[in-house]
């Protein structure tokens, strides 16, 4: 009933049940289907089970999903890891979510299997997915030849740490870029999000505000040059003393400004609406 546009019949319901009952079986010797069904996320398993049956509303609904504590999309959360991963590699990251969607339902490589078809159904879908792409990349990251098989999904492998000059760099750059995005207007928060947060094009952008490509090109320049002026201050008078203080807080921005709250798909969306646009929710995935 909480997911009436998803179709699923009862043939097709009872194969997946079995198949996901044997799944986590193969973790848990002993175990009954009394004590798998009273752990079973039954919303979750059933979205999952949709999608790989091709239902097209159960994509959507994936697509849409929110995750975490500040409810930011599951691409979102997916692109913040990418982030971390790789850090001032803007087209790896891009291309490390892509890749990932289009092996939830076709394998990576011959003999695999597709992430979604793994689900078990006894964790929440979104942290799980989340947990599986870090561990995918973690792993691709830690191998040197090869294709690695997807990692075990029970425990997260750690992201790349940050040695402590980087963490005490990285607090310093958050506090500088934090008071400077509460010094953007409302013009510039979107332009920001739809730019550097949702990656548009200055076509794109000027086409969705129905403004010339030229004044988006001025604006996002100057938008810009005013971060990395103000931040770069910031870090000098705290004894910056790295030769490439742009690319840090280029690559820095990137990881800041998908958490930020106010570049939420909620917050972009009521100010578009503000400036009487509409724009579907999931436009970002």
């Amino acid at each position: 009933m909480q997911l009436p546009a998803v179709g699923l019949s009862l043939d097709r319901s009872r194969t997946h049940l079995e198949r996901t009952f044997g799944i986590f079986g193969a973790k848990t010797p002993g175990l009954n289907w009394e004590t798998y069904l009273a752990n079973l996320y039954p919303l979750d398993w059933f979205l999952c089970c949709g999608c790989l049956e091709s239902d097209n509303r159960a994509w959507e609904i994936l697509f849409a999903t929110r995750t975490g504590r500040s409810d930011c999309l599951l691409i979102d959360a997916l692109r913040a890891r990418a982030v971390r991963l790789y850090p001032r590699d803007e087209e790896r990251q891009e291309n490390a979510v892509t890749e990932f969607w289009s092996h939830l339902i076709i394998s990576e490589s011959p003999g695999s299997i597709p992430v979604l078809a793994r689900y078990d159904g006894q964790r929440p879908l979104a942290p799980w997915l989340i947990r599986v792409f870090q561990n995918w990349h973690v792993s691709h990251l830690r191998s040197h030849s090869g294709v690695q098989a997807l990692p075990e999904d029970d425990l997260a492998m750690p992201l790349p740490e940050r040695t402590d000059g980087e963490a005490r760099w990285h607090d310093v750059f958050c506090l500088a870029a934090r008071e400077w995005l509460g010094e953007v207007s409302d013009n510039e928060l979107l332009l920001l999000g739809l730019r550097w947060r949702y990656r548009l094009s200055q076509r794109e952008v000027a086409h969705l505000l129905n403004v010339h490509e030229g004044t988006i090109s001025r604006q996002t320049d100057k938008l810009r040059d005013h971060a990395l002026e103000t931040i770069s201050k910031k870090l000098i008078s705290e004894g910056w003393s790295g030769d490439d203080i742009e690319s840090f807080i280029l690559t820095e921005m990137g990881s800041l400004l998908v958490d930020e709250p106010r570049l939420s798909a909620d917050q972009l969306t009521a100010l578009l609406k503000r400036k009487g646009i509409s724009i579907s929710e999931d436009r970002g995935s």
